[in-house]
């Protein structure tokens, strides 16, 4: 909602809007509407700032992240407490998610040298007497546009190596977690001592907008695959590169050599931890047809007591987006409406703020509940007759962010064949938690990668230096060159290139 408070008689009126808890209504905070004005300020502050923080160098500006690690383990209940509000996750998710971040500050702090910093590569023969080197530079200032449902770990992606590779970043939270994007932004000016190195813009769309038509440098992007749409066109005015990471409608297999327990409890919970609102999260399970009976007798088994609500004993809490309580509503009617059958809850358990488990069987292939990203805690579980038959039900999506794999024979072959950025295979998320590893989508999931060397270069761009070591035996960039070097030069790249090669 917003507000208006009552201006002076020297100040215009200043617009607000009200975080709230989702389980409740109860408002957590209460937060200014940045103006393009607004923005575009902050946006100059961080040019300033960039020359500080970018000629710092690697090790300074790792011992400045790793302060700021150190801060946010120390407050991490602090935090949690206020994730919990913002988004009425339970406290435990809400920690989780915080560790995983801390894990990924650390990492971009330490490696950023190692990645980004100047190294040698070879020449070839043609320019035997070069020295060749390639370093990744700052962009300078990074806008970035966090989504609600991790307002952490997801948001820390982008804004953590972004800050690792030197740049300073203009961050502009979800209107349903802006308290968390503001504590994330206080804790690090402690770090630098008020240097305006994040900042944070709270606001709307109008808001979001205003970054992306900013004079920034890159602007990095989680959230709908529609919004992302809209978040390219504004940034196309000035041809300012994105990141996008969108929505996604992940599937996890389960082979018939799989151990069924452990397949059970991992889609259990990919689909309807966080309330099912993880993109990277399981919305469709596909189980060879030899174990399904099996595999819904183990997954109904341990869904037992499992429930959302508001108290100590629920694991898991309420929808923190109203709007998406009607896309929810309207994915299962219209799976049941198409001939599914309803293993556990159905459509009464969509309440007003609170979504019970759901799973349904045999969900037709055209249905919502297949095709388009629910959201929700939700699970659609089809027998199939092969993994041939599953790999292709799960890339026959215009999405392919992430996915899972349970086979104690042949998960990796089958991860290697479906069409998604990210497969972890007999778990589920993994890679999520692993440093190292890159991040990201393809399709309508998104382009660009966070995390791991990948995650710091994007952040970047790559400096090419040659340095002449000796005279060239042959002076190729000159007027004077003749018809007698001409001649040498194609007899040279005809030894090189010009006979049947073989890899070694």
């Amino acid at each position: 909602m917003t507000a208006t408070l009552e201006p002076t008689a020297t100040e215009a009126p200043a617009e607000t809007f009200d975080s709230l808890n989702p389980a409740n209504g109860d408002v957590v905070g209460t937060h200014s509407v940045a103006s393009k004005a607004d923005v575009d300020a902050a946006v100059a502050r961080a040019r300033e700032a960039a020359a500080w923080w970018g000629e710092l160098g690697f090790e300074e500006r790792a011992e400045h992240l790793l302060t700021w690690r150190s801060v946010v383990t120390r407050r991490i209940a602090q935090l949690a407490d206020l994730s919990h509000r913002e988004t009425g996750k339970p406290h435990g998710d809400a920690q989780l998610e915080i560790v995983l971040a801390i894990d990924h500050i650390a990492w971009a702090a330490k490696h950023a040298r190692k990645v980004l910093g100047p190294h040698k590569v070879k020449s070839g023969l043609l320019m035997a007497n070069q020295a060749a080197t390639v370093e990744y530079k700052p962009l300078g200032v990074v806008g970035v546009i966090g989504p609600w449902n991790y307002p952490v770990f997801k948001r820390m992606g982008s804004i953590a190596y972004a800050l690792g590779a030197g740049n300073t970043v203009v961050f502009k939270p979800s209107e349903f977690t802006p308290g968390v994007g503001q504590w994330l932004a206080d804790s690090f000016s402690e770090v630098v001592h008020g240097r305006p190195v994040l900042q944070v813009v709270t606001g709307l769309g109008e808001t979001g907008n205003a970054l992306c038509t900013a004079d920034i440098d890159k602007l990095a992007f989680t959230g709908s695959g529609r919004t992302g749409k809209k978040v390219m066109a504004a940034c196309a005015e000035n041809l300012t590169p994105v990141l996008i990471e969108a929505g996604g409608k992940d599937s996890l297999i389960v082979d018939e050599d799989a151990d069924l327990p452990k397949a059970a409890e991992a889609a259990l919970w990919g689909g309807m931890s966080n309330a099912g609102q993880t993109c990277i999260g399981t919305e469709r399970v596909y189980v060879h047809e030899r174990v399904f009976d099996a595999f819904m007798t183990e997954i109904l088994q341990q869904a037992k007591g499992l429930r959302a609500g508001a108290d100590a004993g629920a694991k898991i809490g309420p929808i923190t987006m109203p709007s998406q309580i009607d896309v929810i509503r309207s994915h299962v009617d219209d799976a049941i409406a198409k001939g599914a059958n309803v293993a556990l809850g159905g459509a009464e358990a969509v309440g007003e703020r609170f979504v019970q488990p759901i799973i349904l069987t045999h969900v037709p292939e055209d249905s919502t509940e297949i095709t388009e990203e629910t959201f929700g805690p939700t699970l659609a579980i089809n027998p199939v007759g092969s993994m041939d038959e599953a790999v292709a039900l799960t890339n026959a999506t215009s999405y392919g962010l992430a996915g899972a794999v349970f086979s104690k024979k042949h998960g990796m072959d089958v991860a290697r064949r479906i069409r998604s950025g990210m497969t972890s295979v007999n778990s589920v998320i993994a890679f999520a938690g692993v440093p190292t590893l890159p991040f990201g989508g393809v399709g309508q999931s998104g382009f660009g990668r966070i995390h791991g060397p990948d995650g710091l270069k994007e952040f970047t761009y790559a400096k090419a230096i040659t340095r002449q070591k000796f005279k060239p035996i042959m002076m190729l960039t000159s007027f004077a060159r003749d018809a007698k070097t001409d001649a040498k030069v194609a007899q040279l790249i005809t030894v090189l290139h010009g006979g049947k090669q073989t890899l070694k």
